[in-house]
């Protein structure tokens, strides 16, 4: 399964409301990441707005056109633009390259 790790920044004085809005993601978008093909999706927040994304996906461009096609995408995206500072969701996500990973060794 391939893996997909990305950087966005959260705007500073908005994170606290950033974490309260993800301890309430709508159902309908997480119905609609696990339909597109999002899966083992996490998000982690620094301090200082660093936020690292972590998702698994066949085909992460696949995945994020058909999300960018829903309706509860557009309105959800069009509500969390103003906590980044720069570059958004809906702009792409900005991958980092893998350069390890620890696997479980082959059983013999």
């Amino acid at each position: 399964m391939p893996r997909y790790c990305f950087q966005l920044q959260v705007r500073t004085d908005r994170l606290e409301e950033y974490v309260e809005r993800h301890k309430a993601v709508w159902p309908e978008m997480q119905d609609a990441l696990r339909a597109t093909g999002w899966r083992n999706y996490s998000l982690f927040l620094r301090p200082d707005g660093l936020l690292i994304g972590y998702v698994e996906a066949d085909n992460l461009a696949e995945s994020e056109a058909a999300m960018a096609a829903t309706d509860v995408n557009t309105r959800w995206q069009a509500e969390m633009a103003p906590f980044f500072a720069g570059t958004t969701p809906d702009d792409g996500f900005p991958l980092l390259t893998e350069v390890f990973h620890l696997t479980e060794p082959e059983e013999a």
